[in-house]
């Protein structure tokens, strides 16, 4: 079978297959609706709602994680795919400025659900340069011979650059080694597949995945540790030091870089770069001769925090954001912000006054307050359960665009004695 008319009947007969061994799973289950989009009022509810897309956490390199599930597709009939496109494009539309990364979870695409060969032609070439540039990894996860035989057949219209980012994992504990997993949102199906999976290999069934018991942080630790942990461990420092170092560094060397906090740096020298910090050995930027690898650390150490900076507590509040009146919402936003515990007040205070002025600098460094929001938002707060849905970012950006665009009236009223600004 070499004509494209063969591949695409080998396809089918392949699909089938899949189904006929999948028989006795369910992967089409209710949405939860912590990954589906309950707002009526987002331009593509019709399908966001369906929780297909998710965009989460980052990858190890710092790239934003965005995840397609093919268990989510509904019937075709039930879905306008065109529509899908459009929705997909409008979703990267918000991250291709920077560098992103691509998780597609096969389990769930059936004869009834999967898009028409010319639509994922359509796809393709739509999905042009500008989204295909800063997309630095797709991982394929579950693949089966219908996605080899569908690769022959795009093989032709595919780029061997493009071909190079592509990854296929069998098995879900294999994303470890690429990203954060603990960020991802994986339907439950999925990871019933993904045991079915394992018995099968292994003759019977998964052993229970064996969890070491946590290590007591170092005293130097500064990474996935508290701030109230750093401060003491710090005599009382109220930014911890890798913050302070890194802003500091970026103030001076970083606000004129364009693209700052969009672009990701190299896995090992990030971690390398974190053990420094954690056995409390000095770190100098300079040598790495590369402005975006403390930008990259600074997101990290964020990131990791046990608690985000913005809490757990106040979570629920800035998702209410995007229902107030637009007047309302600076006010809104200092509302929430005077609320938090005060040392996260004074971080988060000390940060934001950095970005805000990054943002000044946005003629030459292409990092206007809507950018940086979107870099910095997720980062900046996430739910005490699960991850960050797709829904909730319109509000985490508003809000973090109002912090940063809005600085001086959103931070006027309260300082501090002890406040430290960069």
């Amino acid at each position: 079978m070499n004509s494209t008319g063969d591949l695409e009947q080998l396809a089918e007969i392949e699909l089938k297959k899949d189904e006929e061994e999948q028989a006795g799973e369910c992967p089409q289950a209710s949405i939860p609706t912590n990954t589906a989009c309950q707002d009526t009022s987002h331009p593509y509810y019709d399908v966001a709602r369906h929780g297909i897309l998710q965009v989460t956490g980052d990858d190890y390199y710092g790239r934003k994680l965005i995840i397609f599930s093919s268990c989510r597709m509904p019937p075709s009939h039930q879905l306008n795919h065109r529509r899908l496109l459009e929705y997909i494009k409008y979703t990267l539309d918000q991250y291709v400025e920077s560098d992103y990364t691509l998780v597609y979870l096969h389990y769930g695409l059936r004869s009834s659900n999967k898009p028409s060969l010319s639509w994922l032609r359509d796809a393709y070439r739509e999905i042009d340069r500008k989204y295909k540039k800063n997309l630095k990894a797709v991982y394929v996860v579950h693949p089966t011979n219908f996605i080899r035989v569908m690769w022959n057949i795009f093989k032709p219209i595919i780029s061997h650059k493009f071909g190079k980012k592509l990854t296929y994992v069998n098995y879900l504990a294999e994303l470890r080694n690429h990203l954060n997993y603990d960020q991802l949102t994986i339907p439950p199906e999925v990871l019933r597949h993904d045991e079915k999976l394992r018995a099968t290999k292994k003759g019977g069934p998964p052993p229970p995945v064996k969890v070491p018991p946590p290590r007591p942080p170092l005293p130097t630790q500064q990474f996935g540790v508290g701030l109230q942990y750093i401060r003491d461990k710090n005599k009382g420092v109220l930014i911890p030091p890798v913050m302070s170092q890194t802003v500091s560094y970026l103030k001076e060397k970083g606000l004129r870089t364009e693209g700052i906090f969009r672009r990701s740096a190299h896995v090992q020298l990030i971690k390398d770069i974190q053990k420094l910090y954690n056995q409390g050995k000095p770190v100098s930027f300079e040598q790495y001769a590369d402005i975006h690898v403390p930008a990259v650390i600074l997101k990290t150490f964020l990131r990791e925090l046990p608690e985000p900076l913005l809490t757990f507590a106040l979570y629920d509040q800035i998702l209410e954001l995007i229902r107030v009146e637009s007047s309302l919402r600076v006010a809104t936003c200092k509302s929430i912000v005077e609320s938090l515990p005060e040392h996260n007040y004074i971080v988060l205070k000390y940060l934001l006054c950095f970005l805000h002025m990054v943002s000044k600098e946005s003629l030459i460094n292409k990092m206007n307050p809507s950018n940086l929001a979107c870099v910095f938002g997720v980062n900046l707060a996430w739910p005490s359960q699960g991850s960050v849905s797709l829904s909730a970012l319109p509000s985490l950006n508003i809000f973090t665009e109002i912090l940063i665009e809005h600085y001086h009236m959103v931070f006027s009223t309260r300082s501090p004695p002890a406040e430290v600004l960069p």
